[in-house]
């Protein structure tokens, strides 16, 4: 038998209404939506449930309200009987990762992501940055093209043919362009507040650091392979370490799918708002199964490719 990962995801699979379905179905999708709101102290299931969007879309608010979402989703699927071999997260999903690994409480995950979509905000104030999609071109390719640019670097390994660069205004600029000559099919830049996964969004560890080492890390129980490193992590005491390095560092999510297909996975279940994963994995893998559950459709589909 194949062995099941779930996946949550990042900022940009935030939408209007994210979570209603499941939180009206599922009574554990709606306690744990009322648990992440108490956290908060705030109601962080109305702005995902009614907006607007730009609210949801700041990225103070995105941070708390994907984590909660895809909690919520996760509550559900469990509730369902679901359960996985490995969890991963993309950029700021690995929280929700590190709760379903039993890593986190539902609490101390909402905590955190508040801290952080606090704190890569006033980095990216701080010390302003763009970022830019390159498609088309192999990611040697555009790691060639950063290393001979300054200020811009590899952000996110989302799929070959598909690698996110962040940097300063400049850097970014310049990548644009060395990427068309390069024969990118496109090379846009994206609607986003700074240049994370990068350097220039390293004074965001003065302010989240804190509040992870406040917070309780356990061994996990479900299988967490991280993004940030690549490799599977069993140790509470390395949390910290990886969760203030993810803000500096690419996602290795192509990287990742790779790996776990490698250690037999042939499903994997996206968890919470979306379906973008689930399209990157697909290109990833040709395959591996890959189902997203944002809603109890999504469930009813999981449920009849039940592995």
């Amino acid at each position: 038998m194949g062995k099941v990962a779930f996946m949550f995801p990042g900022q940009g699979s935030q939408e209007v209404g994210m979570g209603a379905a499941f939180a009206a179905a599922s009574p554990a999708a709606r306690a744990t939506f009322d648990r992440a709101s108490a956290a908060l102290g705030f109601d962080v299931a109305e702005v995902c449930f009614e907006g607007p969007m730009e609210r949801l879309s700041s990225t103070e608010m995105t941070q708390p309200a994907l984590t909660a979402t895809s909690l919520a989703c996760l509550a559900a699927v469990e509730e369902a009987g679901f359960r996985a071999d490995y969890v991963i997260g993309h950029s700021v999903g690995e929280y929700a990762a590190l709760v379903a690994a039993g890593v986190l409480s539902v609490e101390d995950a909402m905590v955190l992501v508040r801290e952080r979509g606090l704190a890569t905000a006033e980095a990216a104030a701080e010390t302003p940055g763009a970022m830019a999609a390159v498609i088309g071109l192999a990611d040697e390719q555009v790691e060639e093209l950063c290393a001979g640019i300054e200020g811009v670097w590899p952000a996110n390994y989302n799929c070959p043919g598909q690698l996110v660069v962040s940097g300063t205004e400049a850097g970014v600029a310049a990548l644009i362009e060395a990427a068309q000559a390069a024969g990118a099919r496109r090379a846009l830049r994206l609607n986003v507040s700074g240049g994370f996964h990068s350097p220039l969004t390293a004074s965001a560890e003065r302010r989240l650091r804190p509040a992870l080492e406040a917070a309780t890390f356990h061994d996990p129980s479900t299988t967490f392979f991280s993004t940030v490193t690549c490799r599977v992590e069993d140790r509470a005491d390395a949390m910290v370490d990886i969760l203030v390095e993810q803000l500096v560092a690419p996602v290795k999510f192509t990287q990742a799918v790779t790996e776990l297909a490698g250690l037999g996975v042939t499903q994997f279940v996206e968890v919470g708002s979306g379906s973008v994963l689930s399209g990157l994995v697909k290109r990833i893998d040709r395959s591996a199964q890959a189902i997203s559950v944002s809603s109890p459709d999504g469930l009813a589909k999981l449920e009849a490719a039940r592995v």
